[in-house]
């Protein structure tokens, strides 16, 4: 929402898919329009990598873990890989060391795809690795409809948190 209040509402969830789904849109228009010029092994490659390092092995470790708890490094290998700026690195140096093509085309159809088709954004360390509902996202819902449904002053998210937990008000 803002600097202060890094979450999102569903409304808010979603507009932020949206504009996952344009960047992903023109992704799938430059693919088809130039398909025929697409060298299809490297573009495999640069559409598997983000996953084979970011995504799967901490994919593995958490279906392993009794708990669903696995380290942090996975977290952050996941984000480090699914991050805009590692793309960017990783087509600059494609560009440098290989040269232009459509190829390339693969990474941001990527991430464009995982986050305007599947909703799946940078991992935070304090959520499960694989998305999991929260009572606790649903309390924070339920207050924010509460806030905005109401004429007048919108209330301070204290005043929020004391209606939706009576023991935050203590």
């Amino acid at each position: 929402m803002d600097i202060m209040n890094p979450y999102e509402t569903p409304a808010t969830f979603k507009l932020h898919r949206a504009e996952y789904l344009v960047g992903f849109a023109i992704t799938i228009v430059l693919i088809l329009t130039h398909l025929g010029e697409i060298r299809w092994i490297p573009a495999l490659a640069l559409f598997a990598y983000i996953d084979l390092f970011g995504y799967i092995p901490g994919a593995i470790a958490y279906r392993r873990s009794r708990d669903g708890r696995i380290p942090r490094f996975y977290y952050v290998l996941y984000n480090t890989m699914h991050s805009l700026i590692t793309c960017t690195v990783v087509v600059a140096l494609w560009l440098w060391l290989v040269g232009p093509e459509w190829a390339l085309l693969a990474v941001p159809f990527h991430v464009f795809g995982d986050r305007g088709v599947f909703g799946n954004f940078l991992k935070p360390f304090g959520l499960p690795f694989e998305p999991v509902a929260s009572p606790l996202y649903d309390q924070l819902a339920a207050a924010l409809r509460r806030r905005s449904a109401g004429p007048g002053p919108v209330p301070t998210p204290v005043d929020d948190l004391a209606v939706a937990s009576p023991e935050a008000a203590r």
